[in-house]
């Protein structure tokens, strides 16, 4: 699954700040959809990723039955939100 791809398929672009705001929450609902249908552990953790980044990911429990998958979420969200150091 690779995050170009991804984005064209859900927003048909690469690039999100050229996307009207309808747009956006197009790619954004399909993507939740998919999210709901996926049964690929490793898809549905990246589906859940880029929604997380997007700020609109749903809660751990409800996206993740497994608690080492919600435990790998926890802890990508601690990197998403550590600060880049220079």
């Amino acid at each position: 699954m690779e995050f170009d791809d991804q984005m064209r398929r859900y927003f048909g672009t690469v690039q999100l700040a050229s996307l009207p705001p309808q747009a956006l929450a197009a790619g954004i609902e399909r993507m939740q959809v998919d999210l709901g249908l996926e049964r690929d552990r490793g898809r549905r953790f990246a589906l859940w990723a880029l929604l997380h980044m997007l700020g609109a990911a749903p809660d751990l429990d409800v996206a993740f039955e497994d608690e080492a998958d919600r435990e790998a979420a926890r802890s990508f969200m601690d990197l998403a939100d550590k600060p880049q150091e220079n």
